[in-house]
């Protein structure tokens, strides 16, 4: 990266070198200074331009004038919105020396202040000549003073020759559609340019660059007093992508063992009503470089459907120093101060909005320990932001069944210094649930609903479901590894068993009880939710998910609920009743009793003639 940088500094060291006039030759006009000169600056996108193949920066030599194959070439990628500040900071005069008998002409640059100066590290003692106060320099100190300092320190350099110029100098108008500003009238001398403000694409803020007016053609024939500059910026928008996955600490196959980005976390996930999910927003932070390009606004504005809800105090931010997030720099939790988290309550869901205070972009701009002095980029430039929370699926009506899914969006606001608008990227993720709907039938029409019961097992996870019944549904609230626990599910008086909040796998549905003289089912049910990807999502453009299910290894159609398809698994259970044995047991037991009585009035009888014989 700092040999790029290097490179980088020596390029716009030899665009500065061109932009100072040399010693004319002998038989060359010297400069009328009856005359005033204009700077014209033309802004492309380097980035785009270099990406496509339309530009070679490094073939590119400046010459100060207007050329109109740059402009043909560059016209698609102009950037507008772009401000420059000029300051005038010296004159140009002519030196004549004698040294040792050698009669010398110099084009000198006199300098009767000292900012310019010291940014760049130069002094008095290292002019080509002093004399009243004024110090003079050639081009080539000042070029080569200039480029050492932004190569050695150019966030340092840069923010100070910026407020230099800021502070003392002129505004130029903001480049227009075709990426042009121009001023003219200018009075006659050394400029230092400085880019002020740029649109929120622009990655970096070119280097300070001085520009001589008048300046000597590249061939050294005569003096241009209308300047066309070339400077180029290189663009780029921080990157947003949200994604979501059950909660480490839940049971599920999405279930996380780290922290880590890639730890389970996807655009889509399937969970169970009651199931914690964890959420990540991951941001790449543009580059800064200056206070030019420091972030004045970096807000999050994250909203779930009604289907889920924020678990609230738990958000924590992470900053990497690679886009793989394996690099750790630092970690902010909501105490810290550097952002601010608020609630609030939408039609639609829940809004939490995530704002950077004005302690946390000090950091992000301007925080020293990312970058050595000698970069271009400072604070936490092109490093990686994380954000993490927890939401909770929620175990009511809210929650949207198939595959419409329960969206979360968020979109980034963010905005540069200096700038009067601001930049927008938006991202989502979805979190599935389906549900299944059982008709309870008797062969005969005659059984009664209250006296059935089914518990209903996944077979992926391993655990029972538990359920509470709101409005005769049944919503998904937990997961229990007894069976004891489980929840047992009884038809309503229509005989429907309707439970919403289950995800994608594979259940068994048992009955274990049902009414008096009806047979219970022979076997289990078997039970499978399958998700695949659909078509794209209409704001991150990756795939969607839809359902499909089959019923002991059959397909079955999944019906709607309200609006989504795929919602719901409908299946139907009939008892059939119990065969009838022979009576023989109530009307045997009625042949004993009476065979019992004439026994017994028998016996009485007999033993009543016994007695009267005795007594007589």
């Amino acid at each position: 990266m700092k040999k790029l940088y290097r490179a980088l500094a020596l390029i716009m060291a030899v665009c500065m070198f061109c932009c100072f006039p040399v010693q004319a030759s002998a038989d060359g006009a010297t400069i009328d200074y009856t005359q005033t000169a204009s700077l014209s600056l033309y802004k492309y996108d380097l980035t785009k331009a270099e990406s496509e193949g339309t530009w070679d920066t490094s073939a590119y030599v400046s010459t100060g004038l207007y050329d109109q194959s740059v402009n043909n070439a560059m016209s698609n990628y102009a950037v507008q919105g772009v401000e420059f500040t000029y300051l005038r900071i010296a004159d140009i005069t002519t030196y004549n020396s004698d040294e040792n008998g050698v009669y010398k002409v110099i084009t000198l640059y006199g300098f009767t202040e000292n900012a310019f100066l010291t940014a760049i590290g130069l002094g008095t003692g290292d002019a080509h000549h002093t004399e009243n106060d004024i110090s003079y320099f050639t081009s080539d100190a000042l070029n080569t003073a200039l480029a050492a300092a932004l190569n050695s320190n150019a966030t340092t350099v840069k923010n100070s020759l910026e407020a230099y110029v800021k502070n003392g100098g002129t505004a130029m108008p903001v480049t227009d559609e075709y990426g042009h500003s121009e001023v003219s009238s200018l009075e006659l001398g050394l400029y230092l340019v400085v880019e002020t403000r740029v649109p929120e694409n622009v990655t970096s803020t070119c280097n300070p660059f001085l520009v001589s007016l008048p300046m000597t053609t590249i061939d050294g024939g005569q003096w241009n007093y209308d300047v066309t500059v070339y400077p180029k910026n290189r663009t780029g928008l921080p990157t947003l992508e949200k994604t979501v996955r059950e909660s480490k600490t839940d049971t599920g196959k999405n279930n996380g063992l780290t922290n880590d980005i890639t730890d389970g976390y996807a655009p889509n996930a399937t969970a169970s009503a009651g199931d914690v999910l964890d959420y990540q927003l991951i941001s790449t932070l543009p580059a800064i470089t200056s206070e030019a390009s420091y972030l004045s606004q970096y807000t999050f504005v994250d909203e779930l459907s009604k289907g889920v809800t924020y678990n609230k105090n738990d958000v924590l931010i992470y900053f990497y120093a690679d886009k793989e997030c394996t690099k750790l720099l630092n970690t902010w939790d909501e105490a810290s101060g550097k952002f601010d988290v608020a609630y609030s309550e939408l039609s639609t869901g829940q809004r939490m909005t995530v704002t950077m205070t004005d302690t946390g972009l000090a950091e992000i701009n301007a925080n020293k320990n990312v970058y050595g002095s000698d970069s271009l980029n400072c604070g936490y430039s092109d490093c990686t932001m994380r954000i993490t929370y927890s939401c909770t699926l929620n175990v009511d009506a809210r929650l949207v069944c198939g595959d419409s899914g329960n969206p979360n969006t968020v979109t980034l606001t963010w905005s540069r210094t200096n700038t009067e608008y601001t930049d927008t990227l938006k991202d989502d993720a979805h979190v599935y649930s389906y549900g299944i709907d059982m008709t309870k039938k008797f062969s005969d029409g005659a059984g009664n609903f209250g006296n059935v019961k089914f518990i209903l097992h996944n077979d992926t996870d391993g655990y029972y479901v538990k359920a509470k019944q709101i409005d005769g549904i049944y919503y998904v609230t937990e997961h229990v590894a007894g069976k004891e626990q489980a929840t047992q599910f009884i038809p309503t008086l229509e005989g429907r068993v309707i439970v919403k909040g289950l995800e994608d796998d594979e259940y068994t549905v048992t009955e274990i009880a049902t009414d008096k003289n009806y047979n219970l089912l022979k076997s289990d049910i078997k039970l499978v939710i399958s998700t695949a990807e659909g078509e794209a999502c209409p704001v991150c453009h990756r795939p969607l998910l839809t359902a499909s299910a089959t019923i002991n290894g059959k397909a079955v159609e999944m019906k709607a609920d309200s609006s989504s398809v795929h919602a719901v698994v409908p299946f139907t259970v009939v008892n059939t009743k119990g065969f009838e044995l022979p009576k023989t047991g109530s009307y045997g037991t009625w042949m004993f009793t009476v065979g019992g009585v004439l026994a017994m009035g028998a016996a009485a009888f007999m033993i009543y003639k016994l007695s009267k014989k005795k007594n007589y």
